[in-house]
Order: structure tokens, then C-alpha cells, then sequence
């Protein structure tokens, strides 16, 4: 057990018997009250954030999270598959860990996932990847306006909006967090 002056933003805990992300972690010493900490935490399985105010002193449990790198192997139901690049073992990762990002993921790719105590609470994919386009529509002659952009479909089987000169074939950087067009990889 730690005191909550110990505690510091990005420290995961265990609080009220859930592991919660500490998002925002503040002192706080009002007039002639006693000092506190304010905290606003996010659940790491449901989502919900949650205030609360720590006394000084008060005792708190920090959870000992291990983050690591590890390559995506496969889809399996509702898991990755994932491998450890050190030892080669391999783990099964909820799929609803990795959220919307995980619709981009190809096969070799390297995550970060989060474990604490065996049991993944976290999972990431890369900001960005490079995928190619297997399907575009073509553009039409006239269609040139500025930032016109046409439907197409990458390799990961996702629909996205592209710029109207790339074409089925063409390797594209997207982002992962918001699903939009980079720039065309050469």
C-alpha cells in the first residue's frame, strides 16, 4: 500500500476493487481547510471516469502494470492472438481491449498491450499503418475540385475516404485513432 501522495497521473490502481487509470491528479490546499488531492480517474474496463478526493494520507493501492511490445499473429472469435517478441509466447487478448483501432490490424503488426497480475487490461495498435487499397472507385473527369475525396476499401476489409488520385494498388498511411487518409506511401 502506497500513500495517495505517492500517486501520479498515468499510475493505474486498484479503487473500490476496479483498476482505474489516473487521468488528472491535483493538490489541492483550500483557505484553512486541510489539503486533499483531487483525482479523476477512468475505469480501465467499463470506460466511466470517476472523481474523488484523497486525503494526504490516505492509503491507496497502485496496481503493478507491465507494459510490453508484441506482434499480432491472428483473429480468433472474440481474441487476438498475440506473441511476445522476447520469449515468443503466446497470449489472448480481448478484442473490445484494442476498441476501434483493432478494425486496422494486420497480421504482423506490432501492439502494446498492458498486463496486470496475467490478466491484459490494456491494449493499443500503432497510431498509424500503411495498408493498400484493394478496391477505389474511379474518379471522374471533372471531379477536381478541392479536397474531393472517393470511397475505398483497404486491405483490412475498412471503407475509408481517400483524395481522388489514389488508386487500387496504391499504399496509403492511415491514422488508427480517427480512420482518416494520410498520405500515399511510395
Amino acid at each position: 500500500m502506497a500513500k495517495a501522495s505517492d500517486v501520479k497521473t498515468g499510475n493505474v490502481l486498484r479503487f473500490n476493487g476496479e483498476l482505474v487509470t489516473v487521468e488528472e491528479f491535483i493538490h489541492r490546499t483550500p483557505g484553512n481547510l486541510r489539503a486533499f488531492y483531487q483525482a479523476r480517474m477512468r475505469n480501465v474496463k467499463t470506460g466511466k471516469i470517476a472523481e474523488y478526493r484523497f486525503r494526504t494520507d490516505e492509503e491507496v493501492e497502485i496496481a503493478r502494470v507491465e507494459t510490453n511490445d508484441y506482434q499480432y499473429l491472428y483473429d480468433e472469435g472474440d481474441f487476438f492472438v498475440v506473441m511476445d517478441n522476447s520469449n515468443y509466447e503466446q497470449f489472448n487478448i480481448p478484442k473490445h481491449l484494442f476498441g476501434e483501432t483493432a478494425r486496422f490490424l494486420k497480421e504482423g503488426m506490432d501492439v502494446i498491450v498492458a498486463f496486470e497480475s496475467d490478466e491484459p487490461i490494456m491494449a493499443s495498435a500503432p497510431t498509424s499503418v500503411e495498408l493498400e487499397i484493394t478496391y477505389s472507385e474511379p474518379a471522374v473527369k471533372g471531379d477536381t475540385s478541392t479536397g474531393a475525396l472517393k470511397n475505398a476499401t483497404v486491405e483490412t476489409g475498412v471503407e475509408i475516404k481517400v483524395p481522388l488520385f489514389i488508386n487500387q494498388g496504391d499504399r496509403v498511411k492511415i491514422d488508427t485513432r480517427t480512420g482518416n487518409y494520410i498520405e500515399r506511401v511510395k
